[in-house]
């Protein structure tokens, strides 16, 4: 595959020059065969070249020689080529096998990206577990584990969710009351800056990340933490030096040259590719996570490890694939020195064959990030796209170069100095890596500030908001929302867009009539108890009885199974006990042995001081004192049992300190944009609709999901395109190009495979034994834990 082959005889990239540096700076820094002798700058010198040792090769045997006479500390590899060839796949195979069991065992949450997911929660939507203290621990033990398997991951979407874990385990550790809704979102805003800070060195960058991405409501205060969160993060990064470079993240760059006018047209055809590249790998990779969901739901290992496998035996042919996806950026981002350059990237009579390479690894990359993507370990798309980019924006440069030394007098190449280097061909790697970033993810501005911080060169600002706009607008012309939004639809999540869709109704079109609601004037525990369980929403709208609907206020679903079970286990409580929902009241009415003939008797007045519990928020009456002091133990879950309760009488207890009295209220007569634009910014599960006061219904954010994807179908439809009417058919024939074909072939793939292991497994002595490859389950995306 690769030109000049893996062979035993490598050299790392620079490390003549290293070599030469060290022997001119300090006599003893070359290793001596005599022990004794050795000193630390030996030690320093020899540890970092044989870190390196897997770098690219040099082709001239020739080269090889001198190198090899001018290093002391270089080390030949064995001459057994097979058995190093079975060590590499064994190693990654085994990292990817321990990744992917930690993920299954513990934390199935810890599996992916995770910025789909935190895109939800910021919205509104909660997922439990999923920012735990058990998928912070699994996902930073995996996230090593998953890189050095050389799946074709990256780990800075990862990043994003643990910076997020990290906040969120906080939060709830150093406040002493739960923090509200608000406050976590903007905490967990915060904490994605900070991620994406630390990952590419980039703060100003992971602030517009945030704001471009990961919410769409960014008020200054929150623009002022999330700043100071992500400044807070690089400063850590750069005191603890990870790299002893100085640099905060490995391919940190700096260019010392200017572009010139006739590489724009370069420039736009790199911005073309990465658009290109951008669209088709999230399409099939949503059709491979479809099969995925459908076959392998429940085989997450195996399919980690083969896919490891499958990575390391492709990858040992080429030395771009060879590297750590962090060191080969470096490499490729390197600038040219000129003829005293011993970088074999720099060297222009092997020009052609690192070309080559270049463009093999380029297509192999881009089909290992559509089949790796997704699959049961913590995995992100940032560096693989920007790996991809890279080597196409590098083969591009080698020929702009090649071109311009070959014809220097050119009108074209005009601008070029006389004599010196024109072309820089590591520039054209970044703006490769800035357009695959961008076409992938269909962010503009936080990308472009993420470059600049990793190069320093102000010059090469417009270049590269050149190549992003282009990147960005190819992959809008074949397709809709970047690869987080793609994933939110594909999985079903509750997630408004932030496009006005032109809904063109009002509210009362979409409400939910008659929805379950709680009586003030009092519902038996037996009833509410009933609510509950069959509760379809977070929640109860609070109204005044059947007859009088006015609205009084909102109950939330965990806040009245909390005092259910609290007053369970404070008090006396019987099935016939009535609780009342009286919001504006602060006074708790007396618990009697009286029966309530019904919700709407008159309640019951008493002098006794009321005795409050330990919240300080549920005070109770006493009724007698043996009904008081008898112990009743109840479940958990407040669940209906028949034998849990007495038939001593009923009393009243008042639920209203319970009751938000100012719920979200709109009229049925609001138009749907504005219900939407409500949805996106406060972030609520749900909104109630009044009219004059009386409760009409209940909006809730699944309907809004629904109304609005009717109305995508018809644009789509409209326009030639086509929508899958459910989440079974989500991804075959979204798009014009693609059709599922990928998917098609996998799935085919798969059941000749599984037909050929059942021909097999006839032929052993447990023949006897019947397998079918309709057997096989549809599982969910996730494997439920035991």
């Amino acid at each position: 595959m690769d030109p000049a082959g893996p062979g035993a005889t490598s050299v790392p990239l620079g490390i003549a020059a290293a070599a030469a540096k060290a022997q001119v700076t300090s006599p003893s820094a070359a290793l001596p065969t005599m022990a004794p002798t050795l000193n630390s700058s030996a030690l320093f010198h020899a540890s970092k070249l044989m870190l390196r040792a897997t770098s690219l090769e040099i082709d001239s045997q020739g080269e090889q020689s001198a190198i090899q006479d001018t290093c002391s500390e270089w080390i030949e590899w064995t001459d057994w080529g097979f058995l190093e060839y079975l060590v590499w796949i064994s190693m990654s195979a085994m990292f990817a096998a321990v990744c992917a069991f930690l993920v299954k065992r513990y934390a199935p949450y810890a599996a992916g990206s995770g910025i789909s997911e935190i895109k939800c929660v910021l919205s509104g939507f909660i997922i439990d577990g999923f920012l735990g203290f058990w998928t912070l621990v699994i996902k930073s033990i995996g996230l090593p584990l998953a890189i050095a398997s050389g799946l074709s991951v990256g780990k800075e979407g990862p990043a994003v969710h643990v910076a997020c874990c990290i906040g969120n385990v906080l939060s709830r550790t150093i406040y002493r009351t739960a923090p509200s809704q608000a406050k976590i979102r903007e905490l967990l805003t915060a904490s994605s800056a900070a991620g994406v800070a630390v990952a590419f060195g980039s703060p100003i960058g992971g602030v517009l990340f945030a704001l471009e991405e990961m919410t769409s409501h960014f008020p200054a205060s929150t623009m002022w933490r999330t700043f100071l969160c992500a400044l807070a993060s690089t400063a850590a990064l750069s005191f603890m030096n990870p790299f002893r470079t100085g640099k905060l993240v490995m391919f940190q760059v700096e260019y010392n040259r200017d572009w010139h006018y006739f590489e724009l047209a370069f420039y736009i055809l790199i911005g073309i590719m990465g658009g290109l590249y951008g669209e088709y790998v999230v399409r099939y990779n949503l059709q491979v996570q479809r099969f995925r969901r459908k076959r392998l739901a429940y085989r997450g290992i195996q399919e980690a490890v083969f896919l490891a496998a499958i990575t390391a035996a492709i990858a040992y042919f080429n030395r771009f694939l060879r590297l750590d996806m962090t060191e080969s950026l470096e490499v490729l981002f390197r600038q040219c020195e000129g003829a005293r350059d011993s970088d074999v990237l720099c060297q222009s009579r092997s020009q052609w064959s690192i070309a080559l390479s270049l463009l093999i690894a380029t297509g192999v990359r881009f089909m290992l990030v559509i089949l790796s993507y997704g699959c049961k370990v913590p995995a992100g798309i940032f560096i693989p796209s920007m790996a991809v980019g890279a080597t196409f924006g590098r083969m591009v440069g080698i020929f702009v170069k090649a071109l311009q030394t070959a014809h220097p007098d050119w009108r074209l190449f005009s601008s070029c100095p006389a004599g010196e280097p024109c072309v820089t061909p590591g520039t054209y790697a970044v703006m490769g890596a800035a357009g695959a970033l961008a076409g992938v993810t269909r962010i503009t501005v936080a990308v472009v500030v993420i470059m600049f911080e990793l190069t320093g060169a102000l010059t090469y600002i417009l270049p590269i908001m050149l190549v992003v706009g282009i990147s960005k607008l190819v992959a809008d012309l074949h397709g809709k929302g970047g690869v987080s939004d793609r994933l939110i639809k594909f999985n079903g999540y509750p997630y408004l867009e932030q496009e006005d869709h032109g809904c063109g109704s009002n509210v009362g079109a979409l409400l939910t009539q008659k929805p379950s609601v709680l009586y003030a004037d009092g519902l038996s525990v037996r009833d509410v108890e009933k609510l509950l369980a069959r509760g379809a929403y977070k929640g109860f709208p609070v109204v005044q009885n059947a007859e009088n609907v006015t609205l009084l206020g909102y109950a939330a679903l965990d806040d009245l199974r909390t005092a259910l079970r609290h007053a369970k286990s404070s008090g006396n409580l019987t099935r016939e006990t009535i609780c009342t929902f009286h919001p504006s009241s602060s006074e708790v009415f007396a618990l009697t042995t009286t029966q309530m003939p019904s919700a709407t008797a008159a309640l019951p007045n008493s002098g006794t001081t009321p005795n409050y519990d330990m919240w300080g928020s549920l005070p109770w009456f006493r009724a007698s004192p043996s009904l008081y002091d008898e112990q009743v133990s109840f479940a958990e879950d407040v669940e209906v049992q028949e034998d849990a309760w007495g038939a001593q009488g009923a009393g009243v207890i008042d639920l209203g300190a319970w009751v938000d009295p100012t719920p979200l209220t709109v009229s049925p007569n609001l138009d749907l944009d504005v219900v939407a634009e409500m949805f996106r910014k406060l972030g609520p599960r749900v909104i109630l609709v009044v009219d004059r006061g009386l409760l009409v219904g209940i909006v809730t954010i699944k309907d809004m999901l629904k109304h609005v994807a009717t109305k995508e179908r018809q644009e789509l439809s409209s326009a030639g395109m086509m929508l899958p009417e459910s989440m079974e058919e989500s991804n075959n024939e979204e798009f014009k190009i693609g059709m599922g074909k990928l998917e098609a072939k996998l799935d085919a793939a798969y059941l000749r495979l599984a037909t050929f292991a059942q021909q097999l497994l006839h032929k052993t002595p447990w023949a006897g034994q019947h397998f079918s490859v309709d057997q096989i389950p549809l599982a969910p995306i996730f494997e439920q834990e035991d």
